[in-house]
């Protein structure tokens, strides 16, 4: 059952990088945990609020924005060894279907492309709600959440441990903190 507060939300939207976040967390080491995010991206959302499965996303991130809070680790990840960001400076995302799952819960399947491969990939979205900024724009939010194996996008670099294991785990966790303006 869709919420009939939705259908009073659909539209096309433009994502406020300067109000959210796309985040990764890797294991390193095999004994903690390391984050970091990309600081430059774009996107936009078509959302159908009485039929969601109708809602379409697309985002675009620069690869040179990663930013782990260590310029040495951000050089090698945009280095040959990871990202190759002077050959492949993007990475994108074009939805290929969306499903409400019920209450605040949705999932959004996709194309993602790293390194020239795509492959599909499943975000699970918390839908946080809308609002009337003090600007007049009309926002929505969304939480979500997905893991990927960095390998199936050719990212294979690794180091073996002394201790057995390796320096990168291949599961990359991927979280999105995301809000939208309504299109004018």
């Amino acid at each position: 059952m869709v919420n009939p507060d939705l259908t009073a939300l659909t539209g096309d939207y433009t994502i406020d990088a300067a109000h959210s976040a796309i985040g990764f967390t890797v294991r390193h080491a095999m004994v903690t945990n390391v984050k970091g995010k990309f600081l430059d991206f774009s996107g936009t959302l078509q959302l159908d609020g009485a039929e969601p499965s109708k809602s379409a996303a697309s985002m675009d991130v620069k690869m040179d924005s990663i930013d782990t809070g260590s310029a040495d680790r951000d050089g090698h990840l945009k280095s040959a060894d990871f990202f190759k960001t002077d050959e492949f400076p993007a990475m994108t995302f074009r939805s290929t279907s969306a499903e409400a799952l019920g209450g605040d819960d949705y999932r959004i399947t996709g194309d993602l492309s790293i390194l020239g491969v795509t492959k599909p990939v499943t975000i699970d979205l918390e839908f946080n709600g809308a609002a009337k900024d003090p600007f007049g724009n009309e926002r929505v939010g969304f939480e979500g959440k997905a893991e990927i194996l960095r390998s199936e996008w050719g990212l294979t670099w690794n180091a073996a441990l002394e201790t057995g294991g390796v320096l990168v785990s291949d599961k990359i966790k991927l979280n999105f903190d995301i809000s939208a303006i309504k299109n004018a």
